[in-house]
């Protein structure tokens, strides 16, 4: 039987503001399992990002449990989440966050120099031909359309060989095609190479096309069936 590759057990975000607290996410029992293409949906202020975090070592948890990879990372100090993170996490944004004045290649490059990974650039280009843009690898980010910038980011998420792919509304800022066409490499990814891939999304039509669905609402998982009163 396969053993889960993220775990968590009553796991508990809350922000501490000035004037009140907000539980973002709460008592969140999960298992995720090597190969699961998951999307997590839910309407805005729900707790996806806030999970989605939580899960990749971005936020730190104010109580339950957290398991990766059969590690207890529940109040692991900030150096060990870094660790986790160069190690064996990928991530891939909706702002695509991007150096402006590196080239798509170099942007590639770029975790592997705080990894203090050897630095191979046959491996890199490599990447950018398996996301459809082996062509631009010397454009900067201002000559790459918001397309393009996104397959960028993948391929720079995949540069340290993850074991998870969390992606936070990877096509919230695309056009409908080019969404379509980011979310087929997403599948790819985990359908053909095996990745297991975690992200978050506003899109019904996409987030269908996953393999599990994890529904939100006001930081709790629900059911299908309850999930039909989240706004599209």
């Amino acid at each position: 039987m396969k053993k889960p590759i993220i775990k968590t057990e009553k796991l508990t975000k809350i922000y501490n503001l000035p004037a009140e607290k907000i539980k973002a996410i709460r008592d969140i029992d999960l298992e995720i399992f090597p190969g699961d293409f998951i999307a997590i949906m839910g309407p805005s202020g729900s707790g996806k990002t806030t999970l989605l975090d939580s899960l990749g070592c971005l936020a730190k948890i104010t109580s339950g449990k957290l398991t990766i990879m059969e590690k207890d990372v529940s109040y692991a100090n900030e150096n060990t989440l870094v660790s986790m993170r160069r190690k064996f996490l990928g991530f891939v944004f909706q702002d695509f966050l991007l150096i402006p004045s590196l080239t798509a290649l170099e942007n590639v490059e770029l975790p592997l120099y705080f990894s203090r990974k050897i630095v191979n650039k046959r491996h890199s280009i490599e990447l950018l031909n398996k996301v459809g843009l082996g062509h631009r690898i010397n454009h900067l980010p201002t000559q790459l359309s918001g397309g393009e910038k996104q397959r960028v980011a993948i391929a720079r998420a995949l540069v340290i060989s993850p074991k998870i792919l969390f992606a936070d509304e990877p096509t919230g800022n695309l056009d409908t095609k080019t969404g379509k066409e980011i979310f087929q490499i997403l599948q790819g990814l985990n359908q053909k190479d095996g990745l297991t891939v975690v992200l978050t999304t506003h899109n019904n039509e996409l987030g269908s096309q996953a393999t599990r669905i994890i529904y939100l609402r006001d930081g709790v998982i629900v059911s299908k069936e309850e999930s039909s009163l989240i706004p599209a």
